[in-house]
């Protein structure tokens, strides 16, 4: 069955694989790139800061050379920060040894790369034989296998079974088609098994019942938290700072913010004393293991002769600071942003 089910997506792959950009003009910078970018975010969603990035820095040489709050302004609104940082640490690694290494154990000592996209850089950049498993190939295996363990507690037998497929040619050109085929084919609700080149051989399918698969465990409830942004306006200019470099969102630009606490914090940690006024409306976000209320607190100024850490932003060209879309969504709350 596993050279019938690679013969047959391939050839499937080869009619109908997607356009994206990375795959126009492949190779390892933009291989690594693209996956560091796709972690947890939608192709879709990439696709803009892809072009930009590699416009802007088309290789491991100019991105190691970038200055690190000109790439955080870049990748504001992409969500998981951390891979930001990550990612410039590799491309100046990189560069300093020469070359993007092409073994899953070599490219896992990198930051930001983890056991996927080791596996996926190695075979898409490199021709290596690697296991490729993201969330639309755990899909498809699920599906193929009608496996009944629910996640996340079936991630090794998934993997496993992904192995007992993968060829040894192509390895590269498979994973993206498997990755294709969840992505349009075997798709989370509503799968077009009529279209699919694998029903045949699919016990999801023959059960008639794929969109049952993978099975899920519940998740935990995430926890509700509470803060304060505060919106200081002087002579048409923001005050915004930079948040620390470790932690949530470190790095990045912001409007300066209260504690984020299981209670709301009121005024707590303003950036000065000035005659704050609660906004009507607040902003809501959803970080990955939290939920955060925000309220927002605003203070116009004529001046002020306290030190205060941060830059003053013009409020007409907020949108160009490169916040964080928690801040956004605060700015446009407060009819600021676009």
């Amino acid at each position: 069955m596993p050279d019938n089910i690679s013969a047959a997506l391939l050839s499937w792959y080869d009619a109908n694989a997607r356009t994206l950009p990375w795959r126009s003009a492949p190779g390892p910078y933009r291989t690594w790139l693209s996956e560091v970018m796709l972690q947890q975010t939608q192709v879709a969603t990439v696709i803009p800061y892809f072009e930009r990035f590699t416009a802007r820095w088309p290789d491991f040489e100019s991105l190691a050379a970038a200055d690190d709050a000109d790439l955080m302004s870049a990748w504001a609104g992409l969500g998981y920060y951390a891979r930001a940082r990550n990612l410039l640490a590799c491309a100046r690694e990189v560069a300093q040894r020469g070359a993007l290494p092409d073994s899953e154990a070599e490219l896992r000592t990198l930051p930001g790369i983890g056991g996927y996209t080791a596996a996926a850089i190695a075979a898409i950049a490199f021709g290596r034989r690697a296991v490729v498993v993201d969330a639309n190939v755990e899909r498809v295996v699920a599906r193929l296998f009608a496996l009944e363990e629910a996640l996340p507690g079936a991630k090794p037998r998934i993997h496993a079974l992904a192995d007992s497929i993968t060829p040894q040619e192509r390895a590269g050109d498979f994973a993206q088609a498997m990755m294709d085929l969840g992505a349009t084919v075997c798709t989370a609700r509503a799968p077009a098994c009529l279209a699919c080149p694998l029903r045949r051989a699919c016990a999801g399918f023959a059960g008639g019942a794929p969109e049952r698969f993978p099975l899920k465990a519940r998740k935990p409830d995430r926890p509700l938290r509470h803060g304060t942004i505060f919106w200081a306006e002087r002579d048409g200019h923001v005050l915004l700072v930079r948040r620390p470099a470790k932690g949530l969102l470190g790095g990045m630009r912001a409007l300066p913010t209260g504690p984020w606490t299981d209670s709301p914090p009121g005024l707590a940690d303003a950036p000065f004393d000035a005659d704050w006024r609660i906004a009507g409306a607040g902003v809501s976000h959803g970080f990955t293991h939290f939920r955060l209320d925000c309220a927002l607190a605003t203070a116009t100024i004529a001046e002020h002769s306290g030190q205060v850490t941060g830059e003053w932003w013009p409020v007409a060209a907020i949108g160009d600071a490169g916040l964080p879309t928690l801040f956004a969504k605060a700015a446009k709350a407060l009819g600021r942003g676009r």
